[in-house]
This record gives C-alpha cells, sequence and structure tokens, in this order.
C-alpha cells in the first residue's frame, strides 16, 4: 500500500473544490426541505444564472 507523502506536495482542484461546495449546498439544502426540490429551488441553491468572476481568460 502507497501512502501519500506528507508535506505541501497536495494539488488543489479549485474547480473540483467548488463543485464539492455546491453539493453540500444542495444536500443540506434537500434535508430541510419538507418535500422534493422543485427545479427552481435547486437552481436558486446551485446558483444558476448568477454571474461568476472566473478571473482572466
Amino acid at each position: 500500500m502507497r501512502v501519500a507523502p506528507v508535506g505541501g506536495t497536495a494539488v488543489q482542484d479549485h474547480v473540483a473544490l467548488a463543485e464539492i461546495e455546491l453539493c453540500g449546498e444542495l444536500i443540506i439544502a434537500a434535508s430541510a426541505a419538507e418535500d422534493r426540490l422543485s427545479l427552481e429551488s435547486i437552481d436558486a441553491v446551485l446558483r444558476v444564472g448568477e454571474e461568476c468572476d472566473t478571473g482572466p481568460r
């Protein structure tokens, strides 16, 4: 079995981290809802349609 080396060698994937954060927010919203989330509710949680700052291209 191989073990990851200790130290600052971890690579951060900012897209993956953002996706994980959105999934977490969706899970929280779904667990707080009394019924299934509507498509509009899901869009609101996932901030569909909002502009985002992707930085320079």
